[in-house]
């Protein structure tokens, strides 16, 4: 078996956004450690740096993107984009590599570079789908939108299907569907169908309803394998540079009393709610750390549109960056609360370190999460009012409460079910073994 393993090559393809590439890298990370040679697969637009992975082989693909449309919120948009962009040129650059190898054990591709399902299908390859999100999200963008309204509702009996509330969502999502949303849609699920297996970056205690529903849905075998960024050697993979001087900054704050800010690489933020935020940190007397990266606020220098009588207001207890070094950040011992997009990276990072969290959903897979955070994890407290005065007593409520007090202490508690999780025999060790063993027999 280790014979085969070292002999075996695997393709990696990934997409252009920050938190698939930290994952795709990730993955690849720690299958190189098991055995595998690696080549990576990615766009030209937000090329990783391949003098970080000397181990790997890089090979880059014409795109036709552009910055601007990487801060676009048509998603789908984007999406259907890379997919019609790069299938002739992913196609020619995998039969060179399997031209110059002559093997090619599996092409492990992200959920949103679909495209290369067909490709390896014409090729006689095996195609793996590496799933960036959660189960849920796989849940619902594969299963919900084909179950009528009775079907979706008669198979919500559990207690955390039913606290999702996914019929909610699913009356939001068949409320006048784009055009690239059903195509997008559409072509996700036909690739799920055709991939030799799913893997999932999701622990199974937190999804174990949700794992269920899939499998009785989808025969592929599904392979959770998170949380990637505990697992893999630390690494910076950030597009954006990252500001180390806030940790010198959070070394002078009492403990737990920080409200950690971020919304992710490609959120857009209007000016007012820009500014409405600014505020609401400022109100609510807490120290906080604030991620503002200069293409949030189009049309604004950076932070001109913030600091307009702020800085008075505030002094010494904020900090804004552009970028931050967000695992380091969210296990420092001042952080008590992470605001975020809920993004499933941002996710999974904060509950391995215990963070409870506020949740600013926008689009897609952060709404779902949001929902896992709030209703069914119970670690969280959702921002649905972004007005000023409701912004400062929702972090008061979970910074200083006592209703925080109870939502840390769940965030604690997932903690430690995290850590059990990682031990070297756990979960997450065995659903390795298993990807392994599928990826050199197929």
């Amino acid at each position: 078996m280790e014979e085969q393993q070292k002999s075996s090559h695997v393709v990696l393809v990934m997409v252009t956004f920050q938190g698939h590439i930290n994952a795709a890298l990730q993955l690849a990370t720690i299958l190189h450690s098991k055995g595998f040679s690696i080549t990576i697969v990615h766009l030209e637009l937000n090329s990783p740096n391949p003098s970080n992975y000397p181990e790997f082989t890089f090979v880059s693909i014409p795109d036709n993107l552009t910055e601007s449309q990487l801060s676009d919120k048509d998603i789908p948009g984007l999406v259907r984009s890379v997919n019609k962009n790069c299938a002739a040129p992913l196609q020619q650059c995998l039969e060179k590599i399997l031209h110059s190898h002559h093997h090619i054990s599996a092409v492990i591709y992200d959920s949103f570079m679909f495209c290369a399902q067909p490709i390896v299908d014409y090729l006689g390859l095996p195609g793996v789908t590496l799933c960036t999100h959660s189960a849920l999200g796989l849940l619902f963008y594969h299963v919900f939108p084909q179950l009528n309204e009775k079907d979706c509702i008669s198979g919500l009996e559990s207690p955390e299907l039913q606290a999702l509330q996914l019929q909610g969502f699913h009356a939001l999502s068949s409320q006048n569907p784009t055009e690239a949303g059903m195509e997008v849609g559409a072509a996700f699920a036909n690739a799920l169908k055709s991939s030799s297996a799913i893997i999932v970056n999701s622990m199974e205690f937190l999804e174990l309803e949700v794992l269920s529903k899939i499998k009785q849905y989808l025969p592929t075998p599904i392979f959770i394998v998170g949380p990637l960024h505990k697992l893999a050697p630390t690494m910076c993979n950030s597009l954006c540079t990252e500001d180390n001087k806030c940790i010198s900054w959070l070394n002078k704050q009492a403990p737990k009393s920080v409200i950690y800010v971020s919304f992710g690489s490609i959120v857009n933020i209007d000016k007012q709610e820009l500014i409405d935020i600014a505020w609401g940190l400022s109100n609510s007397k807490q120290p906080f750390l604030w991620v503002v990266r200069p293409s949030m606020d189009r049309g604004s220098e950076w932070t001109e549109s913030l600091l307009n009588g702020l800085e008075e207001s505030v002094g010494e207890r904020g900090f804004i960056v552009k970028w931050a070094p967000q695992k380091e950040v969210l296990a420092h011992a001042a952080v008590g609360g992470f605001w975020s997009h809920c993004g499933w990276n941002s996710t999974i990072e904060s509950i391995c370190e215990g963070v409870p969290m506020l949740c600013r959903p926008f689009f897609g897979d952060q709404i779902l999460n949001a929902s896992y955070i709030c209703n069914v994890w119970k670690i969280g407290l959702e921002l649905k009012n972004l007005e000023r005065g409701n912004i400062e007593r929702t972090i008061k409520r979970l910074m200083v409460d006592m209703e925080g007090n109870y939502i840390r202490k769940r965030a604690m508690d997932l903690k430690e079910k995290a850590a059990f999780y990682l031990m070297e025999d756990g979960s997450t060790s065995c659903s390795f073994d298993g990807l392994a063993k599928h990826i050199s027999s197929v």
